[in-house]
């Protein structure tokens, strides 16, 4: 089950701070209107100057806030990782979190929330293979942090997803029994943490962060949790700390199936992807008050580990994410607020397993960041312009 790219969001969910991510990060439609044709828009590639070229390495985008600055991290050839932010007129900044280790598999290894300001929140990786959590400032100035009960062995400790316009920091902690449990960080560094009612207690389970836009403004999260037969279900949890569990229809009851939560709107939507009983993805939209609306990508396959990802939804409700095919190569896709689903790939995009196009993040004007990986494995970044090319077409 496990190759280059597997770009399975179950396990990004919970392992994307953690030392399987160069693998993970490959890694809403019954009744929708029908598939458009992928429209004509301005796609512009991208990669760090010191990326690596083999497999497994170059340019990871992850995010994109409303004036079009992308932040990501890229992995070098030595395989370390470091962060980068691309600004709109398309310079490049690269940084490393203080305590970063240099090693392979180490380093600002997951730069994974943004605000709207530009203050960054996310992981790195020391020199031991523990996880320490850090928020950089608009200006660069860096700030490191530990969630009070996280353990600091290889695999363990700290991981930072998201960042508000208040500065409240969500993440997540791995004990001495490597089970993870959820936190909210306030801005003078005091934490909350909680666990999902039903969270298992064994290493891999427990409460796991969803990432970059899982936390409101008004301080709603949601991520997933582990339960102890290792089945992941939603979960939404409110400013008050009430938290309300939930999964998509359809969902399997299997190890490593059921319900995966990716992204919320401000007003409450969230989107994600549930694997069946015969590990399948498929998508879904949950409405504010509780209501599902699954869907798949035409042309998405059906075997196992095929089928249709949701990674993100923006303010409209206009979600993006990949599909692999029958095949097993991914493709972009485009879910706008009335059902309609544009797919879409990246020029230069490999066409076997696991290569192919990855959608990451999409901003409220529409323009969608991501991914794609060639054919030696490697991967390179991209922004989709939110129109197409002749305003007339």
């Amino acid at each position: 089950m496990m190759s280059n790219h597997i770009a399975f969001y179950q396990f990004c969910s919970a392992v994307r701070r953690k030392g399987a991510l160069a693998l993970c990060l490959a890694l809403c439609m019954l009744g929708l209107g029908l598939s458009a044709p992928a429209h004509e828009r301005t796609i512009i590639t991208f990669d760090v100057p010191a990326a690596g070229t083999g497999a497994g390495q170059g340019t990871f985008p992850y995010g994109i806030i409303p004036d079009g600055t992308i932040m990501g991290w890229y992995v070098d050839a030595s395989n370390v990782y470091h962060g980068f932010l691309r600004a709109p007129d398309g310079r490049i900044t690269t940084f490393d979190a203080p305590g970063a280790g240099t090693g392979a598999f180490q380093g600002t290894a997951w730069v994974l929330g943004m605000n709207p300001e530009g203050a960054i929140t996310g992981t790195y990786v020391d020199a031991t293979d523990a996880s320490h959590g850090f928020i950089r400032s608009r200006h660069g100035t860096f700030t490191t942090f530990e969630a009070p009960g996280a353990a600091t062995g290889a695999g363990q400790g700290t991981g930072a997803g998201n960042i508000n316009p208040a500065r409240v920091i969500a993440g997540d902690y791995a004990d001495v029994s490597t089970a993870w449990h959820g936190f909210l960080r306030a801005p003078d560094g005091k934490f909350t943490t909680f666990d999902a009612p039903g969270s298992g207690t064994g290493a891999g389970q427990g409460t796991h962060m969803a990432t970059f836009d899982a936390l409101t403004p008004a301080g709603w999260f949601t991520g997933n949790y582990i339960d102890g037969s290792n089945v992941s279900h939603g979960f939404l949890r409110a400013p008050d700390g009430t938290i309300t569990t939930f999964d998509a229809p359809g969902a399997g009851t299997g190890a490593w199936q059921g319900t995966y939560s990716c992204g919320i709107t401000p007003a409450g939507a969230i989107t994600g992807a549930y694997a069946d009983g015969s590990d399948v993805w498929h998508s879904y939209l949950r409405a504010p008050h509780g209501t599902f609306t699954t869907f798949d990508a035409p042309d998405a396959g059906t075997g196992a580990w095929q089928g249709t990802f949701a990674s993100t939804i923006n303010p409209a409700g206009a979600i993006t994410g990949n599909y692999w095919d029958a095949s097993d190569v991914a493709h972009g896709f485009l879910r706008a607020p009335d059902g309609t689903v544009t797919s879409f790939d990246v020029r230069g995009a490999g066409t076997a397993a696991w290569e192919g196009t990855y959608p990451i993040s999409n901003n409220p004007a529409g323009a969608i960041t991501g991914y794609y990986v060639d054919t030696n494995g490697a991967s390179h970044g991209f922004l989709r312009s939110p129109r197409r090319d002749h305003d007339d077409d």
